[in-house]
């Protein structure tokens, strides 16, 4: 039996971890705040859990990320090592780093999506060194892995730039929503909201990034009137406030590698 040991039973580990039980592993689970349950083998350290395992996977968090690493990993020499923690590609070229001074396979994954809901199913991308031998464990099991060739903190990488643009458009959509609350047209700015997203296709991105260079220092004005008007509903104007620095930025600059866009009308 696939023995696999779970650093971290929080939110998205013991999600992972209990699936992982209900497909058949054997799994040991360790926590200093979190109790083992669901059929998951309480263990006292991240050595005790890895001691003997096919497969360590650390769910803790980026800043214990290297801690544990270095608890466990003397004891996972016969194991892979994945660190499912959102870091920054440095963090993880670190881990391996440490990795490969106690002999122990790493693989970089990064979990694309919320855990609740999907657990083991959320789809997650790996690379380096173990990348293949955790798709090859877990997949049977009922994950869904893509494995990157490349070293430790592509897959990362990748999770934090789309990062950058979906969670900065949440951002956005909550400080305008919040704004147009104290405006008192919350209704009217969420039906805009819908119907923009609804009407995205595939020439979206091209439009906004082409636009944004074209029209940087008039946004920029706009956008610096935005921000004028949420503090004047109280609203701190973050994301308003963002968009009028980087617009100021972009001003007379073109995209680099030239645009390569057709002129679109101004919005």
């Amino acid at each position: 039996m696939t023995v696999i040991a779970v650093l971290g039973l929080g939110e998205a580990g013991g999600a992972i971890a209990r699936d992982l039980v209900a497909a058949g592993a054997v799994v040991r689970g360790h926590d200093p705040a979190v109790a083992a349950s669901g059929g998951i083998v309480q263990a006292g350290s991240e050595a005790d859990a890895a001691a003997g395992a096919d497969l360590v996977l650390s769910v803790n968090s980026a800043h214990d990320a290297v801690a544990a690493l270095r608890a466990g990993a003397g004891a996972a020499r016969d194991a892979v090592w994945a660190d499912l923690n959102t870091g920054s590609p440095g963090l993880k070229r670190e881990l391996d780093a440490l990795a490969r001074r106690v002999g122990v396979r790493f693989a970089d994954v990064a979990i694309m999506a919320p855990v609740p809901g999907r657990g083991l199913r959320t789809p997650m991308l790996a690379c380096a060194e173990g990348a293949g031998d955790v798709a090859a464990l877990l997949t049977p099991l009922g994950a869904g892995i893509e494995v990157l060739d490349a070293e430790a903190g592509a897959a990362a990488g990748r999770k934090l730039l789309r990062s950058v643009f979906f969670k900065g458009l949440a951002g956005s959509v909550v400080e305008a929503l919040e704004a147009a609350r104290a405006a008192g047209c919350e209704d009217w700015l969420r039906e805009n909201i819908v119907a923009e997203l609804a009407a995205a296709g595939e020439h979206t991105v091209d439009r906004l990034v082409a636009g944004t260079y074209r029209h940087a220092a008039r946004r920029a004005a706009e956008m610096e009137a935005a921000a004028a008007m949420l503090e004047e509903l109280d609203v701190p104007p973050a994301m308003a406030a963002a968009s009028r620095d980087l617009l100021r930025r972009l001003s007379g600059r073109p995209p680099a590698g030239g645009s390569g866009a057709a002129p679109i009308r101004a919005r």
